[in-house]
């Protein structure tokens, strides 16, 4: 099974961050949040990526096609102009990846991005899709099974949102009765990315300006095609410099949950 990561947005809010470099390539305790999202994967046996490309994707590319050669020791002799590797510090999971870095266009929506990958997937019975700026500690194992059983088109991890403020009661007298300390989201699940796909996912994107999250999965929802694998763990988005910072402290503190891998 293939892990698909959607890396092409443009990724605004994170500032200026974003504005050298695309936001799948910021780091989190020295690597890119897109390499903790395949950590992750690769830990369930899912080792075959297919990474959407758009805003600055070319860097996205040197990435990887640079990855090894930085975790070589290298031997370089310029006056025989080569080079040799004398050791690799590459994690055995790592040595596994195949990873597929596909341009879909700068202006490309969300579905707009996953149709163009169609002649990567097209011969996969289902796929995981996720975004590259969300990191969890999801059991992506459960959830392919999850997916499975239901025999449906499309599964969504559903997940509650990370709460930014405590909650307090107040009486009528002004007087506050309870607080709680950032409490998690407000009792709803929202969309936490991590699906797993059929890839009769395909007939309900149209083209470039199609958003995954409006009509295909309205219509998805609509035509029962839709399941919720609810995750009540560990997840985060990395929209803002805020919250970089808390997954970057969370790291630096050894209190990473998304790091599932050894």
């Amino acid at each position: 099974m293939k892990a698909v990561i959607l890396a092409g947005g443009l990724g605004t809010r994170l500032g200026e961050e974003t504005i050298i470099r695309p936001k799948p390539l910021v780091e989190i305790g020295g690597k890119p949040i897109v390499w903790h999202i395949m950590k992750h994967y690769s830990h369930y046996g899912i080792n075959d990526f297919v990474v959407l490309l758009g805003y600055k994707g070319y860097m996205i590319k040197e990435f990887f096609d640079n990855y090894r050669r930085h975790l070589y020791d290298m031997k370089i002799d310029f006056k025989h102009n080569k080079s040799e590797v004398l050791r690799s510090s590459l994690n055995i999971e790592e040595k596994k990846w195949t990873i597929e870095l596909i341009d879909t266009g700068e202006h490309s929506m969300t579905g707009g991005r996953l149709k163009r990958a169609y002649e990567y997937l097209k011969n996969e019975e289902s796929f995981c899709l996720t975004y590259g700026d969300g990191v969890s500690d999801i059991n992506i194992e459960k959830e392919i099974k999850f997916h499975k059983d239901n025999k449906k088109i499309a599964t969504m991890a559903a997940v509650f949102p990370p709460a930014r403020w405590g909650a307090i009661s107040i009486n009528n007298d002004n007087m506050i009765t309870d607080f709680i300390e950032k409490p998690r989201g407000d009792n709803a699940y929202i969309n936490g990315g991590f699906f797993v796909l059929n890839t009769k996912i395909f007939d309900y994107i149209d083209g470039d300006s199609t958003i995954f999250e409006q009509e295909p999965l309205r219509k998805l929802a609509k035509d029962s095609e839709l399941m919720a694998f609810k995750h009540d763990g560990f997840w985060q988005c990395m929209d803002t410099q805020r919250d970089k910072a808390l997954l970057e402290d969370m790291w630096n503190k050894g209190n990473a949950p998304w790091k599932t891998w050894k």
